[in-house]
């Protein structure tokens, strides 16, 4: 038999994409598409998830498509978000279907308005059934094909006979999904005290801790009912500005250093991170604020005078004559001395006196007997 020829692989076509944010919960991600013209201005765009077909808009800097292609990647992405470590699904993105339309538009506010009666007719339900949950919010999906409930619950529940109740009263499938109260304030959210929409509700993606430490080096207020958000935690903008605080303040010295100004040395009782001044006290108790390039820093405690130095040595020389060996102390009677011998040496002597008067009172018993 005649071997046929082997076929040469096809290759494959580069695939184009967009990257679009959507859903409820503001979801960032690659999506492909065969489109040669992405629009320079934000766009609404439909897109075929996991989920169904759902509304989403265009970020990023839509000036990097070229012939539709999306030519920054994800390094360069994660860079543009400020180092967000954000994930970015480009196999599990999804599909582009169309840009939206106003009719798209007009659905996606329909069916907001529906999810609020959704919401309301879930808490019901729960209150009947004694479940320990608490309704957040809920998404109709674009396309109609479920429903997502969001709920806040210290534990595991088992919402069985909640979801049954629910697919039957709305006849699609319902997904319930457990969120804590950082996601409960990027759902809810709403203007916080710069006057400016949550953050989180807005445009972050990951959600990092924010410690005290942070607040203290900032000089804010460490009254918590001001550095707290909606979620009740310490608000996520005290982070922005921490990598620039930490990188200022390395270039301060500590306090209580010493060091060297055009006025004579003095010691650091101070610093101002932003300004990058340094508040020096001399000897004479004067202070003044110095910036940090015209000092040199002498040592970080106060260095020591040669006669201070000397003193403290014909002291330790003098205490260490007035010193004496144990064995002395011992030979004058102290507590570890021999005074204590005499005393055991009479106890053994009325313990043998003892001792031997009960033997002489059973010998003459002997005798007698």
């Amino acid at each position: 038999m005649s071997k046929t020829p082997e076929s040469k692989p096809k290759q494959v076509k580069n695939k184009k994409y967009m990257l679009v944010r959507y859903g409820r919960m503001n979801l960032l991600g690659f999506f492909e598409h065969h489109e040669s013209n992405i629009p320079k201005v934000a766009t609404g765009v439909v897109v075929k998830t996991d989920k169904g077909l759902e509304l989403g808009h265009l970020v990023g800097p839509l000036c990097s498509y070229k012939a539709g292609q999306f030519k920054l990647s994800e390094d360069d992405v994660k860079d543009y978000f400020g180092e967000s470590q954000i994930d970015l699904p480009c196999s599990k993105g999804g599909k582009f279907v169309r840009y939206a339309t106003h009719a798209d538009t007009s659905e996606q506010e329909h069916l907001q308005k529906i999810a609020r009666n959704e919401v309301e007719c879930c808490r019901g339900l729960v209150n009947e059934l004694n479940l320990p949950m608490k309704i957040v919010d809920a998404e109709h999906i674009l396309g109609g094909e479920r429903v997502v409930f969001f709920f806040m619950s210290d534990g595991r529940v088992d919402f069985r006979e909640l979801v049954k109740q629910l697919a039957h009263e709305y006849q699609t499938r319902i997904e319930m999904r457990q969120i804590g109260a950082r996601d409960e304030a990027k759902l809810l959210g709403d203007i916080e005290s710069c006057g400016q929409e949550c953050c989180c509700k807005r445009f972050l993606r990951l959600l990092k801790p924010v410690n005290m430490r942070m607040a203290k080096m900032q000089k804010a207020t460490l009254d918590p009912a001001k550095i707290s958000g909606y979620c009740g935690r310490l608000k996520c903008c005290l982070r922005y500005e921490d990598k620039t605080y930490t990188e200022l303040k390395k270039q301060l010295p500590r306090r209580n250093s010493w060091v060297k100004t055009k006025n004579g040395d003095g010691r650091v009782v101070g610093t101002q991170i932003l300004t990058q001044l340094v508040v020096v006290e001399f000897d004479g108790g004067a202070r003044t604020a110095v910036p940090v390039d015209e000092i040199e820093i002498i040592a970080q405690t106060r260095p020591p005078s040669p006669k201070k130095e000397d003193d403290s040595s014909k002291d330790k020389k003098a205490g260490e004559d007035k010193k004496e060996p144990k064995e002395a102390r011992a030979g004058k009677g102290g507590r570890r001395g021999g005074n204590k011998r005499p005393g055991r040496d009479r106890n053994a002597r009325k313990n043998e006196k003892k001792h031997n008067g009960q033997e002489n009172r059973r010998d003459k018993a002997d005798e007698e007997q």
